[in-house]
């Protein structure tokens, strides 16, 4: 039976879809359970919403009287610009590019599962972080339970492969059959390439897209792009894919650019009347921001009695009075005036 979801539900779950906390994620989830059609066609559907309502409501409430918490925080809240999970096949070097990246502690070996938890450090490009989450590597052998619950808040994913293995197709081809069972699918179009995910999923709408770059790590030693070319043919994919070696650095300065330009990062500076503008550490947002969303990241007392900003920026004459649902470019400066 059709589900006929409701333009309400589905309202609702493109805001649990943008979530970035369990706390919005749970909220999403009772407005779901509020909105959706009861009928015999989404009793499945309604079922998975009230065990994911419970388990997030466990979750939140921490542990019961007299327990303690136990194990460790497999999500991990976003910080910077945005947060990207670093994947792979075990081997592949993926903490050895976070540590090169971030100078990261992550453990390192010429072995396989070094890496056992989440692991977060921060990337940085200019004058903005992007967070690296280190996760486990993923095999036909063991991928984690809990991949699902790390990389639900993340914005895109970083795939590693040893480009030099002759193994590395099938690594590959495992890893995204290892997540398209948990439902997590990665995909090829980046939010500036048309990539946003607006079409929703009667039939699973809790499977969760990741755009993805490959990193074919020790280029180095293979043939590079053309490797590249034929590995993703091999597999059936068409991800974005820089060549990369992490022994010598070779390629990893074009990480940053890529990922600041494909996730449409703005930064935006903030002033008080009468001083210089704060231009080390910028707000960021993404394209198509607006001057309240500026706000709600300074303070949400300053968001709640928003009059109007003074703007400096590309895009308008310095000092320009604009209101508040007026959009953002990058590097803009703005001045908030309350009520």
């Amino acid at each position: 039976m059709p589900a006929n979801l409701s333009p309400d539900y589905k309202k609702a779950e493109l805001a649990f879809r943008a979530a970035r906390d369990d706390r919005e994620r749970l909220a999403c989830l009772k407005e779901m359970l509020k909105t959706i059609p009861k009928h015999k066609g989404t009793e499945h559907l309604q079922a998975d919403i009230k065990s994911r309502i419970k388990v997030l409501s466990d979750e939140l409430a921490g542990p019961k009287r007299g327990g303690t918490r136990s194990g460790p925080v497999h999500s991990i809240r976003p910080e910077g610009a945005a947060q990207l999970a670093l994947l792979g096949p075990p081997n592949a070097g993926k903490s050895s590019l976070h540590v090169a990246l971030t100078g990261s502690r992550a453990n390192v070996g010429p072995y396989p599962h070094t890496t056992h938890e989440p692991m977060a450090g921060m990337c940085p490009f200019e004058d903005v972080n992007f967070q690296l989450v280190d996760l486990p590597p993923i095999s036909e052998e063991f991928t984690p339970p809990w991949i699902g619950a790390s990389l639900q808040p993340a914005d895109a994913a970083l795939v590693v492969v040893d480009i030099s293995d002759p193994a590395s197709p099938q690594q590959l081809a495992s890893v995204l059959e290892q997540l398209d069972a948990k439902k997590i699918s990665l995909i090829g179009r980046w939010p500036v390439d048309g990539g946003d995910i607006e079409a929703i999923d009667e039939l699973d709408p809790f499977r969760i897209y990741l755009p993805a770059l490959l990193l074919a790590n020790k280029a180095d030693l293979a043939g590079g792009t053309q490797d590249i070319d034929a590995l993703e043919e091999l597999v059936g994919v068409d991800f974005p894919a820089f060549p990369i070696s992490v022994a010598t650095g070779a390629g990893l300065d074009a990480i940053g650019p890529f990922l600041f330009e494909k996730l449409r990062i703005v930064r935006v500076y903030t002033k008080t009347p009468g001083k210089s503008a704060e231009m080390e550490k910028p707000f960021t947002v993404r394209a198509g921001a607006t001057v309240l969303d500026v706000a709600r990241l300074v303070h949400k007392d300053i968001a709640g009695s928003l009059r109007y900003a003074r703007a400096w920026g590309s895009e308008v004459y310095d000092g320009q009075q604009v209101g508040p649902e007026h959009v953002v470019a990058d590097r803009d400066i703005v001045e908030l005036h309350m009520r």
